[in-house]
């Protein structure tokens, strides 16, 4: 049976306590692990031999034909990734489900108190109470957390592949964690303000609350925060692999303001903009997570290409469910994409089999009824199901980087992430 939140907001003490000893049979006798304790009753004492690397109920039966999707460097490919696929919307993605680890009760230590500390940050760096309460609007916990979640599995990960597990070094990574976030959040403030959104997370947007000169700044207050916190790692490399994250999110904005591209360059355009505004944020924030441990360049791109490949696999799932998903569930209103004149995945999908979709694309769905049309011409091709099995493709290739490290909890939690986000429904 799975054990797998999708929160990690509430656990139950015996799933928390199945993972903890989990972790005492990996790492047991790994010289100065001890197991955690918080609300276990399993506290096994000290101990100091050889670790013992080995792995309970693991089975992977995942195929190597998806290399090819994957670019040596860091750009998008433009490998034609339309191919069809009867793989339903719902099914799940295979026996990574019988795992019993659960990544973010793994990582309960690291992220109990993750957004305390963001908003901790915020208060102490201004004496401004409003720009305080704006600022920290969207670090409530009712997020999902992916990214430092991810982060810090990648992290802990790397440290064990490495062997080196100092507390030191967990807690510049968890800057780094505590960067990604901040960064994201201060991207959805933004977003609120380009797109005029009124609800998000099940909540009123930051938008509708404030108005739009506070808020841009509110955002821009968040990305200083993050920047002098990651500046105090005292690392030019981190920095620099940080600074991308920012230019990306810019230029995938531009892009996406933009886009009237050719029908043969449409998909490219999409995926390369989809990395920008998406999965960089998450490849180089677990990069980082490398780099500050002096890990190989080897090491830094297995890093890379997982979180590219989480990244793209995640934004496709969520424009897939912008077609299949409630209000209710998104905790935002659904078909938004079409209705900001926004050509996602299923929609460039479904122009193969319904050109009419096409001249819809080029208007970005301006004429009335053009939204009503394409959400109707979506769900009468195969546009969802296409869109799933290439985020499939995205997910098990992730699978197969996180397999090059060396076998450990959080590197079995980096390959429960893929099952995670190939079968989220919000």
């Amino acid at each position: 049976m799975a054990c797998l939140s999708t929160s990690g907001r509430v656990v139950c003490g015996s799933r928390r306590q199945q993972t903890h000893k989990l972790l005492y049979q990996l790492f047991g006798s790994r010289p100065g692990y001890t197991a955690p304790s918080q609300s276990t009753g399993f506290s096994p004492p000290r101990v100091q031999q050889q670790a013992m690397r080995l792995c309970h109920g693991l089975s992977f039966s995942m195929g190597r034909d998806y290399a090819d999707l994957l670019p040596t460097t860091h750009k998008c490919s433009q490998t034609n990734m339309r191919q069809h696929s009867s793989v339903g919307t719902q099914q799940p993605a295979g026996p990574v489900r019988d795992f019993q680890i659960d990544p973010y009760i793994i990582l309960d230590d690291d992220l109990k108190y993750f957004y305390d500390d963001v908003r901790y940050l915020l208060k102490s760096g201004t004496s401004q109470p409003e720009l305080d309460t704006i600022a920290s609007y969207y670090f409530d916990g009712q997020g999902k957390a992916l990214r430092p979640m991810v982060t810090m599995l990648m992290a802990k990960a790397i440290n064990y592949h490495l062997n080196n597990e100092s507390h030191q070094l967990v807690h510049k990574q968890r800057q780094i964690a505590l960067f990604s976030e901040m960064v994201h959040s201060a991207s959805l403030v933004h977003d609120d303000v380009i797109d005029q959104s009124d609800f998000r997370r099940g909540k009123p947007s930051v938008n509708a609350l404030w108005n739009h000169k506070k808020v841009t700044m509110a955002g821009d207050y968040i990305l200083s925060i993050a920047s002098i916190m990651i500046a105090r790692l005292r690392s030019d490399d981190v920095t620099i692999v940080l600074s991308q994250i920012l230019t990306d999110l810019v230029q995938g904005e531009f892009m996406q303001l933009g886009s009237r591209e050719t029908e043969n360059e449409r998909f490219a355009h999409y995926l390369t903009k989809t990395y920008r505004k998406t999965a960089s944020l998450i490849a180089n924030a677990l990069k980082a997570t490398a780099v500050i441990a002096q890990a190989d360049d080897n090491v830094a791109e297995v890093a890379f290409q997982y979180g590219r490949n989480i990244g793209l696999a995640f934004q496709l799932v969520d424009d897939m469910l912008d077609f299949v998903s409630s209000t209710e569930q998104m905790g935002k209103p659904t078909a938004a994409d079409l209705k900001l004149g926004l050509a996602t995945a299923p929609v460039l999908f479904a122009c193969e089999k319904y050109p009419e979709l096409n001249p819809m694309v080029m208007r970005r769905f301006s004429e009335p009824g053009d939204v009503e049309r394409a959400f109707e011409l979506v769900h009468k091709s195969h546009g969802l199901e296409q869109t799933r099995f290439l985020a499939k493709k995205h997910c098990n290739e992730a699978i197969r980087l996180a397999q090059e490290l060396t076998e450990s909890p959080y590197q079995k939690g980096l390959q429960v992430v893929a099952d995670l986000v190939i079968n989220r429904m919000k």
